[in-house]
């Protein structure tokens, strides 16, 4: 059985807040999710058991906002494929360095997801899995997904809920 961990503050070169509601819990599983809106976590994640558990402690939720990562006066997170065709992938200089700092605060070995049709189907060895490791970072794609150069560089897990 998994400690439920310990509140500390932990060491960050980056600014941040001292006060926060919910304090990074060190040993704890968590799950960092990459995403441009960051305000709709926990979302149901916050209700009924994980809910609770999450309150109490047993596991931790952060977000990783993108739009702080974008490119120019408007922040732009988005661009047409590489290779062309239709719709607008999240470019991978804004997708990069937010995956970077995902993997700067996180202990080795973490897996690095991203939820895509094509993906692996999800079962419940991977549950398994995922559940005996420290966490996952999932990355949440928008439009026609994320630029294929970013899955490719940073050996990205694609999974598929179904």
């Amino acid at each position: 059985m998994k400690s439920a961990g310990r509140k500390s503050i932990s060491v960050s070169f980056k600014p941040r807040e001292l006060m926060t509601e919910h304090p990074r819990l060190n040993g704890v599983w968590t799950a960092q999710i990459i995403t441009l809106f960051p305000k709709a976590f926990p979302g149901v994640l916050g209700e009924s058991l994980t809910g609770r558990a999450l309150t109490d402690g047993k596991w931790c939720l952060e977000t990783i906002d993108l739009r702080p990562y974008g490119i120019g006066k408007h922040k732009n997170v988005d661009d047409t494929p590489a290779g062309g065709g239709a719709g607008l992938v999240l470019r991978p200089d804004v997708v990069g360095p937010a995956i970077e700092a995902a993997l700067a605060s996180a202990p080795p070995n973490r897996p690095l997801v991203y939820l895509s049709p094509r993906g692996q189907r999800f079962d419940q060895k991977m549950a398994q899995k995922w559940a005996d490791g420290n966490g996952v970072i999932m990355l949440c794609g928008r439009f026609e997904g994320v630029d294929q150069r970013v899955l490719d560089h940073y050996n990205i897990q694609e999974v598929s809920l179904g």
